[in-house]
């Protein structure tokens, strides 16, 4: 008999775990003079989806993504222009993928299992940014948090993706390199895998559950899961 706690549904994140997000520096070094700004940017973003979850707002991931970056160039004193903003919402649509991640992605639908997306970022027309990235025929099915007009971690992030596929959430495992995502899905009874790119790391403290699963890449993790199961 299966084990119904079996993962059979593997949810990636998008942003940063399967799309280079690197690819936008040139715009930072050129707004800011240092690429980097563009750590800070993200973790804005990030910070600031949160809290308008938090606050029981929403507003689309990309025009967030505008109005942080108009923030900290006011507190740099750097002007930001329309053009810019275009600039960065273009370079967001068109960011690649990891090299790791159609090989990946590959052994994963022939060990069986069923791969989605859950994405922060609204939908967009074709092609979308998976598409032109070359892996969107990769998965079974796309989700955004558009749906439900929260971001994650909120809890009804993940109940969307199990409820639209009939699956418990304890057949899923959540894929991220941010571990804010891995323990919005853990804490619902989900597994979570930690994907270690560069500038994202875990957290050791009290209370932070550690991920299911723990890789240096794609590749890594997809070892990990098939022996698993």
């Amino acid at each position: 008999m299966s084990d119904p706690r079996a993962i059979s549904t593997i949810v990636f994140d998008v942003n940063e775990t399967l799309l280079d997000i690197t690819t936008l520096e040139p715009l930072f070094l050129r707004l800011f003079d240092d690429a980097s700004a563009l750590r800070n940017w993200f973790a804005e973003l990030i910070l600031y989806s949160q809290t308008m979850t938090l606050s029981g707002r929403y507003a689309p991931f990309g025009e967030l993504a505008g109005g942080v970056l108009r923030m900290i160039g006011h507190n740099k004193n750097v002007a930001v222009h329309d053009t810019d903003i275009a600039e960065l919402k273009a370079l967001i649509v068109s960011m690649p993928a990891y090299s790791d991640v159609a090989p990946a992605l590959a052994k994963l639908r022939a060990a069986g299992f069923k791969l989605v997306t859950l994405t922060n970022s609204a939908p967009s027309p074709s092609p979308t940014p998976l598409e032109k990235a070359g892996i969107a025929t990769l998965f079974d099915d796309h989700f955004s948090v558009h749906e439900v007009g929260k971001f994650k971690p909120h809890p009804a992030t993940y109940k969307l993706v199990a409820d639209r596929l009939d699956i418990d959430l304890s057949n899923m495992c959540l894929v991220a390199c941010h571990l804010w995502d891995t323990i919005g899905a853990q804490s619902l009874g989900a597994k979570g895998a930690f994907i270690a790119r560069p500038n994202n790391s875990l957290i050791d403290a009290l209370n932070v559950p550690t991920p299911d699963f723990i890789a240096d890449d794609l590749s890594e993790f997809t070892s990990q899961i098939i022996a698993a199961q």
